[in-house]
This record gives structure tokens, sequence and C-alpha cells, in this order.
């Protein structure tokens, strides 16, 4: 009886310590996914609105094909519009770490709505925040941060992608003071706001300004310009359904010289800064897919019954699901190892901002689709979101840069690097 009881303990003091030194782990983990207060009191308030404002409405955005555009505007009065911002111009004056943070609790719920989100904040505001002049800032960050305008960024066209210097969209200086812009830019993410009938308020356009393949300069292009149009807005995509995408039209557009962003044909760097944040807030999405296929993958798994068992007692489920997990902690490290050191305001993190965009894109797939299979016929259809998560992460591995436009990259800087990698 004595042994009896004394193994017993020893078991139970076993599981006791495991326990105990798990949860210790976590916690150091959770301080470095929330590196001070401030970031852990943000996911804190942002987990409250996603559950409580972001979740109830994504379905049926998603369906009908249209962007809440009251609930984006609200992210203003929460300070996350212009959340890497100036105080000065009505921003929050945080972070990369904080950038990943918001992206990842938004795609948790509706990646679509981040995605607007994210061509809203970083694409346009963070954009110009980093290149615009203090009296540009002045002009249109505040109404920028508030959600009083809502845009994004024109690079993409209809024959030039991934190969963005193959652009043809021309701006030719009329004047000391006026520019003409002249051209089309395609898959722009809030090109339009009303379903087609108008453009969204403000946009950073890329246009060729000079002989030279780099002769790239940035422009602010306004609604309500003349001859700045929709031509398009593009329907029945696989996924991000409730983010539109539009087709900007720009004929013979008077753009003011003070419209100029930055250098005359020196935006490629601009350019090439702001998509290392671009990717590494695509990278975050990538996380709130996984981690939210895991957690619908592990309470079905704990509520389904098949041959008598619950189906974590089958072994096929927890590869599915342990595998997921492992690959979800692995991105989610990269990311935040690379968020915690990068200075928005500087450049040459292409390797890494590259490498976990890729990383993440790719992971969030395979998750969701894992998460699909486990589900089976229920994951299948819509009740459990899964299939949605599935079909909004195939964008990950498309917009921003393509899979293959990674490996380029990453081979690119590797082949570069003298030194050994430590």
């Amino acid at each position: 009886m004595r042994s009896s009881l004394t193994r017993n303990l020893r078991r139970q003091l076993r599981r006791d310590w495991h326990l105990q030194h798990q949860q210790q782990c976590f916690s150091s983990m959770q301080d470095f996914f929330n590196p001070t207060d401030e970031h852990l009191q943000l996911r804190s308030m942002l987990r409250d609105f996603v559950q409580q404002m972001v979740e109830p409405q994504a379905n049926d955005f998603n369906r009908e094909e249209k962007l809440n555009v009251p609930l984006l505007r609200q992210l203003g009065d929460l300070g996350l519009l212009g959340l890497t911002v100036e105080e000065e111009y009505g921003g929050s004056g945080m972070d990369a770490t904080a950038v990943v943070l918001v992206h990842e609790e938004l795609s948790y719920s509706d990646p679509a709505f981040c995605l607007s989100y994210l061509a809203h904040s970083l694409l346009l505001v963070n954009n110009l925040s980093v290149n615009a002049s203090d009296e540009q800032k002045s002009k249109w960050l505040p109404a920028a941060c508030s959600g009083d305008l809502i845009g994004g960024m024109g690079m993409s066209e209809p024959g030039a992608g991934t190969d963005v210097l193959g652009m043809s969209t021309k701006a030719a200086r009329v004047s000391d003071d006026e520019w003409k812009l002249n051209g089309r830019k395609m898959w722009i993410t809030n090109g339009t706001l009303d379903g087609g009938k108008a453009t969204g308020d403000l946009f950073l356009v890329y246009a060729r300004t000079g002989p030279n393949r780099s002769d790239v300069t940035s422009f602010a292009v306004e609604k309500d310009m003349p001859g700045f149009t929709v031509g398009q807005q593009i329907h029945d995509k696989l996924g991000m359904r409730a983010s539109p995408t539009a087709e900007l039209v720009f004929d013979n557009v008077v753009l003011p010289a003070s419209n100029v962003i930055g250098e005359v044909d020196g935006a490629t760097l601009c350019m090439m800064r702001n998509l290392e944040i671009e990717r590494l807030g695509l990278a975050a999405m990538g996380l709130g897919i996984a981690r939210r296929s895991i957690n619908v993958m592990k309470e079905y798994a704990s509520e389904r019954k098949a041959f008598g068992k619950d189906l974590w007692q089958f072994g096929q489920i927890q590869q599915m699901i342990a595998t997921s997990y492992a690959e979800y902690m692995a991105g989610r490290a990269y990311v935040y190892a690379l968020a915690n050191n990068l200075d928005l305001k500087t450049y040459g993190n292409g390797l890494d901002a590259d490498g976990t965009k890729l990383y993440c894109a790719q992971m969030a797939k395979t998750v969701a689709d894992r998460a699909i299979q486990v589900l089976g016929g229920y994951g299948y259809v819509g009740e459990y979101n899964v299939e949605r998560l599935w079909r909004d992460a195939k964008l990950l591995e498309i917009g921003g840069g393509t899979n293959e436009s990674h490996h380029k990259n990453m081979s690119r800087d590797l082949k570069a690097l003298e030194q050994d990698l430590e």
C-alpha cells in the first residue's frame, strides 16, 4: 500500500513539475511576443475588439464581397490607423512589433478586413510618415490616422506585377508647378470603397518620370481629381473577398508639384523600404490564420467522436495538430525576432522580410489545409471558417511579392553575404 502511494505521489509531483515548467516557458515566450507592457495592453485591447466587433461581421461581409468601411474607420478611434505615425500628426508612435501584433490579431478573425487595414496603415500612412515632408504630413496624415481618409498605394499594373520597375504609368512635368499623370494600376486594395462607383480617398502612386529603369517618382493622388477614376472593381476572387480590389485609371491627371512625395526619380528606395514592413505585416497575417486554424482543430478534435474515441486519440490527427503548432511557433518566433529589432525608418532588412513572408505564407495555407482535413466535410463548408482562412491564405503567396520573387531576392542577398551564417 505504502509503495503504491509513493509511486502515485511521485507521478503527481512529476506532473506538477512538468506543468509548472511548461507554464514558466510559456510565460517567457509571451514576454518575447509582448516585449513591453504597452504591447501586452495593445494585444489585450485588440483581442477584445476582435471578438466583439470583427468576428461577428466577418462571414457576412466576405459573402457580400464588401469592406466594412465604418469598422475600418473605427480603428482610427483606437489609434491603429496611424499606428507607426508620430503623435504630432495624429498617430500612436509605435514600432514594428506593434505592427506585427495588430496584423496577427485582426487576421485571427478576418484576414480580408486586415488586408484593407494593411493597405491603408502601411502602404499609405506609414509610407507618408517615413517619406513625406513635414508640410505633406500635416496635410494628409491627421485625416488618414483618424479614418476620415481611407486609401492605399498604387504599384502593380496590368502588365507589371513582380517586375515592378517594368511599370508603364508615366508622369510628365508640364511646368515648375505641375505634373501630368497617365496610366493604369491594377490589383489596388481599397481602390474603391463604394462598389466601384468612385475611388478611395487618397493613394500613393508610383510612376515613371525619366528614361532610366529606376527613374520612378511617388505622387499623392486624391479622390475627385479630374481624370482619376475606377476602371473596374475586381469581383469573384478566390479569397480576401471583404477587401475591395480595383483597377485605377489616370487620364491626364494634373498633379501639383506639392504632391510629389520624396525626391523626383528617387522613389525606388522608398518603395523597397516600405516593402520590408509590408512583407512583415503579411507574414503576421499568416500567423493569425494559422493560430485560428489550430484552435479550430483543437476544439473539433475534442468534441468529435469516431469509432468510440475522440479524435485526439488518433495518430493522424495528432500529427496534423502537433506539426501545425510547431510550424506556427517557428514562424511566430521568426516574425517577432525580426520585428523586435526593426527600425521603421531604415532599410536593409530585405533578406528576413522576404524570409518571414515566404515561410509564414506557405505555413498558414498548409495549416488551414490541415484544419479542413481534420474537420472533414465540416471543414469544407463555411460554418467553421477554416475554408475561408484557407482561401484567404493563398493571397499571401502572391500579394506583396510572390513566393518566387522571395526565392530570387533571398538567393541574391545570401550570395552577397561575405561571412558565413552564424
